[in-house]
């Protein structure tokens, strides 16, 4: 005989078809089991993706250089992280602590200059630029086809044509 449990939401006859996710009290989450995984329903499976994502999103959101020194460096980071909020693989809660570090790492970043300036003089602060931008190769142009040469320009030495007069009458 099966018996039929009740809950606020529903009553549960199947309980494979609920979710699994377990809560700290004991609980168990009610809602029905999502068709993309085997044993959660939609909102834990994301969660779960979240946390299995973790790894991933932490080297995503690397600066360029390594540090976040310069401007650019930070921006780079913001950029990321927008693009991990709007695909909805970070949290709300999360994203909103990063940006709010990202803006104290964006106000120290002209402490950070001119430490680095006054520790390792201004060349100090072009190789932590030269991380970011480095100089492109330098490749020597290609001659021109000799089509493309110009026509040397008239001497000096030669008078200028002499202009036509109108005759008067």
């Amino acid at each position: 005989m099966k018996t039929t449990k009740q809950s606020r939401s529903r009553a549960a006859s199947d309980e494979s078809t609920l979710c699994q996710f377990p809560f700290a009290d004991g609980r168990q989450c009610r809602m029905l089991r999502h068709a993309s995984h085997p044993s959660l329903c939609l909102f834990h499976a994301r969660e779960e993706q979240q946390l299995l994502e973790l790894d991933n999103i932490g080297d995503e959101l690397a600066s360029l250089t390594g540090d976040f020194k310069t401007a650019t460096d930070i921006q780079h980071v913001v950029g990321k992280l927008f693009k991990l909020v709007a695909a909805n693989r970070i949290p709300v809660r999360n994203a909103r602590l990063l940006a709010y570090l990202a803006q104290l790492l964006f106000y120290g970043q002209g402490g950070v200059k001119q430490e680095t300036v006054r520790a390792q003089n201004y060349q100090g602060w072009e190789e932590v630029l030269r991380k970011i931008y480095p100089a492109p190769p330098r490749i020597a142009p290609a001659p021109l086809p000799k089509t493309l040469h110009r026509a040397p320009a008239p001497s000096a030495a030669q008078p200028p044509p002499a202009a036509s007069t109108p005759a008067s009458g």
